[in-house]
């Protein structure tokens, strides 16, 4: 049975979920039509812009509800989702989206991935603003070309009246052309309608100002946030362009990113007594893992130690890419296993090392390859770090299950730290 499913072309399986889509939408009774949907999507930074979103919202007291990666919020009712992948199915969307109209919200902020996008896992759900954070080099596995990666998540920019989108990134041009409504730019290089300058980071948080156009001349605001990277100062600014289409005031904006406490599993800092700076983050591309790197390197004053692996039977180009940046900004790298499925795991750690020995890394001197997740965590926090450094441990995030064979068995990157410590 699943051998015939694999024969399948992916068109005619899309054309099935779009029937499923409507069908739960049409059971619920279109829950989406009495909701404000703000959709998100992009290979980076979704789970923290759609949690920025509904905070911020939050803060303006508008009734507002949330399905993202880590959790579903329906009211004032919270839901552990436990996804493996971003969204659920069209019967869990539309179920959960009735829920939100019979608890009196206004708003629901949604997150996509290309793959719900393409399989019109959200059909029937009628989104009135799609933000798109960015499209890098991530899911070829599935798309097999950049092209058509970019395409399904322009899918989410269909009919929606307003586009907000990151001018900054080498998508805006295409993504410009293919979107409806009003667009809404914002970034930090490029002159955008939400602009962000004067960005200063520290181990605490993030200052910067945000600029926009107001009555034909800039108004600058300046904020702060416990959320540390220059590409939280991106989702920051996405949030902010999205907000204020929403005719949310710049005191509340202020109010809401300096309260904002944060995300599990997104540049998460494990509290310790050892004098290390330790964090769990989601970073499973090439774009995320050194846009990660870099933040920490900035703000480290010690060595930068990271672990990290990638997933099987998923886009394996970026495997030696990431060996690669890793090599380049890291001091110490521990290469190990993460959700391997039916791969051998020392096959995908042998391909992240190639891109290590390219930038100069050294076996079992610069770079170690330790299969055992646990075990390399313990190495990168017993044996090589020491007082000031940082510790990088990227991939899992929020995940509660890895993948062997085709078993999940329970795992958690914060409690394997915390018994490495």
């Amino acid at each position: 049975m699943r051998a015939l499913k694999q024969k399948i072309p992916q068109r005619f399986k899309n054309y099935y979920h779009l029937l499923q889509a409507l069908y739960a939408a049409f059971n619920c009774g279109f829950p989406a039509k009495k909701l404000k949907v703000i959709g998100v999507t992009g290979t980076d930074g979704k789970t923290t812009t759609v949690n920025l979103i509904y905070h911020l919202l939050k803060t303006a007291g508008k009734k507002v509800s949330m399905i993202s990666t880590v959790k579903a919020v329906v009211g004032d009712q919270e839901y552990d989702t436990g996804f493996h992948v971003t969204t659920p199915d069209p019967a869990e969307v539309q179920k959960y989206l009735k829920q939100m109209v019979e608890a009196g919200s206004e708003y629901v902020v949604l997150e996509t991935t290309s793959h719900g996008l393409d399989q019109n896992r959200v059909g029937g759900c009628n989104f009135q603003i799609g933000v798109i954070t960015n499209v890098t080099h991530e899911h070829l596995d599935y798309h097999k070309t950049y092209e058509r990666y970019l395409l399904a998540k322009a899918k989410l920019l269909r009919g929606v009246r307003k586009s907000v989108l990151n001018i900054d990134d080498e998508s805006y041009s295409k993504l410009s052309l293919l979107s409806s409504g009003e667009i809404i730019s914002y970034g930090l290089k490029n002159e955008a309608d939400v602009k962000a300058k004067n960005i200063t980071f520290n181990p605490e948080g993030t200052n910067f100002s945000y600029s926009y156009l107001e009555e034909n001349k800039r108004v600058e605001e300046q904020v702060k946030t416990p959320l540390i990277g220059e590409f939280n100062v991106y989702n920051a600014l996405a949030a902010i362009a999205t907000v204020r289409t929403l005719g949310v005031e710049n005191e509340v904006i202020r109010e809401g990113l300096a309260s904002f406490s944060g995300i599990e599993g997104r540049m998460e800092k494990i509290e310790n007594e050892k004098s290390l700076n330790i964090y769990v983050d989601f970073a499973h591309t090439p774009n995320a893992m050194e846009k990660a790197l870099r933040t920490l390197r900035g703000v480290t004053k010690g060595r930068l130690v990271v672990v990290f692996g990638s997933a099987g039977l998923r886009d394996v180009e970026k495997r030696p890419l990431m060996g690669k940046i890793a090599g380049r900004l890291a001091d110490y790298v521990i290469i190990t296993s993460e959700d391997p499925r039916t791969e051998d795991t020392n096959q995908i750690m042998a391909m992240i090392a190639e891109g290590l020995v390219r930038s100069g890394g050294v076996l079992n001197k610069t770079f170690w390859m330790e299969g055992d997740r646990q075990k390399a965590i313990n190495f990168a926090i017993q044996k090589l770090a020491r007082p000031g450094d940082s510790v990088l441990v990227c991939g899992k995030g929020h995940e509660k299950t890895m993948c062997f064979g085709n078993q999940e068995v329970p795992w958690s990157d914060q409690e394997a730290v915390r018994k490495a410590l």
